[in-house]
């Protein structure tokens, strides 16, 4: 495959797994998926967060340079996605009093953003910010410029998260070599791919069940209104099971098979028997009750950030992500948490999302994020082949630190001068060298006296 110049990378930092995805957008705007890469990397990630910058810095490396091998590419840039524990966001409210009605302009608006930006929070950052309304009297408007009022309140949604978490992803990612095309918030971008514009105007929640962790995403009115991660996630649930003398492995193995969120008890039914390694068995029903319950609280999570506006969600609630690959998801939500509103499963690849050639995608909902991470870039992220001497001297990480000026700069080894050796006293002196020329003229006149004389 030859070498494009419009390739776009992004990187996925997970909790079971580092991904990286490459992919280019196409003239009709759709954006083509080249290929897929990801490292099994064990004690990386925690909860969303960045556990070992040793072993994560190894992991964005390695998925990287699969994909330029694949391509045969050369990889500069990348885009990665930031989630984890500590994001969430925080309303906030700026106010402005003028003396008598003033017309509303940009340079207004623009000063209540600086003072919201100028917030600090203890140990936090502000990663974005998602303007809400702004109040003016009795109104609320979305666009205020042009508009006449003594008074305005702008509400602001804050994406925040632990300076902790922002600071390690940029520093894996330098120390594997490659420059930050953009830090992504995950959730927003996985909510602009799955969600449509109709549902965020009616109202919807997007909720991501991933191993360690799972977001709640509530928009109105095509505004994100609330964002929360929650320490939990599928990984529970299997631990629940582990913690049964039952080795991860297969606990993992039997939530995949048995798993319910919400068990059917008929009566007469007899519980079987399932039996584990080294012949050891576990009641089917002991088994189901473990995961219902787990469920039962991951549910009840979720509906905490939900509930305060669930009457506003006329477009219901869309789950995705691995945990959420229980049959009886949409069920076991519904009647844990008594919602009789519309409920739907993520299911196929995104809207304008295909794939090349030889590409294949079996779960694409284990990498929704991931290909929206993808389809917010904006920039090429590959870039020339680095010749042999460019190659050693990325390996060796090599800075000069700058040019020494002349006077600092080493002289240049004198060569010593071996002193002449004395003649001895009794040594004939030389004879001078005879040319060339002369030894032939001489050598011609004896032939010519040769042929010049007498004969006899």
């Amino acid at each position: 495959m030859g070498v494009e110049k419009d390739i776009i990378v992004a990187v996925e930092l997970a909790s079971t797994a580092i991904r990286a995805i490459a992919g280019k957008k196409e003239p009709d705007g759709t954006m083509q998926i080249l290929a897929v890469a990801q490292d099994e990397a064990i004690n990386t990630i925690h909860k969303g967060v960045v556990d070992n910058i040793d072993k994560t810095t190894q992991a964005i490396r390695q998925v990287v340079r699969q994909i330029d091998e694949r391509l045969n590419v050369h990889t500069k840039k990348i885009y990665v996605g930031l989630s984890g524990q500590s994001l969430h966001s925080i309303r906030n409210s700026v106010s402005r009093q003028f003396p008598e009605k003033t017309q509303i302009s940009h340079a207004i608006v623009d000063e209540m953003k600086d003072t919201n930006l100028g917030l600090v929070y203890p140990n936090a950052v502000i990663l974005d910010v998602i303007p809400q309304e702004y109040r003016m009297g009795n109104r609320q408007v979305t666009e205020p410029v042009g508009m006449q009022s003594d008074q305005i309140e702008a509400s602001f949604l804050n994406i925040v998260a632990r300076t902790s978490l922002k600071e390690n992803i940029e520093k894996c990612v330098q120390e594997a070599g490659f420059e930050l095309a953009e830090l992504l918030i995950s959730p927003i971008c996985l909510a602009d791919s799955l969600l449509t514009p109709g549902e965020k105007r009616s109202g919807c929640a997007l909720v991501d069940m991933g191993a360690e962790t799972t977001t709640v995403s509530v928009f109105h009115a095509g505004i994100l209104r609330h964002l929360a991660v929650i320490p939990l996630g599928g990984a529970n649930v299997t631990a629940d099971i582990a913690a049964n003398n039952i080795e991860t492995e297969e606990a993992e193995a039997l939530k995949l098979k048995y798993a319910t969120t919400y068990r059917n008890e008929v009566e007469g039914t007899t519980a079987k028997s399932i039996t584990l390694s080294h012949n050891r068995t576990i009641d089917e029903l002991v088994l189901q009750e473990i995961i219902e319950a787990r469920y039962e609280e991951l549910f009840a999570n979720i509906w905490y950030h939900i509930n305060e506006r669930s009457e506003r969600l006329l477009s219901g609630i869309i789950l995705t992500g691995g945990a959420a690959r229980v049959s009886d998801i949409v069920d076991g939500f519904c009647k844990h948490v008594r919602y009789d509103k519309q409920i739907r499963l993520a299911k196929g690849l995104p809207v304008n999302i295909t794939t090349a050639p030889g590409v294949h995608i079996d779960t694409p909902d284990t990498l929704y994020t991931l290909m929206a991470l993808l389809q917010k870039g904006d920039q090429p992220c590959v870039g020339e082949m680095p010749t042999e001497s460019t190659a050693v001297q990325e390996e060796l990480r090599f800075e000069p630190e700058g040019e020494l000026k002349p006077e600092e700069k080493p002289a240049e080894p004198a060569v010593e001068e071996k002193p002449e050796e004395a003649e001895p006293a009794n040594k004939e002196p030389k004879k001078p060298r005879e040319s060339f020329g002369k030894k032939l003229r001489g050598l011609w006149e004896k032939v010519s006296d040769v042929f010049e004389e007498p004969e006899d």
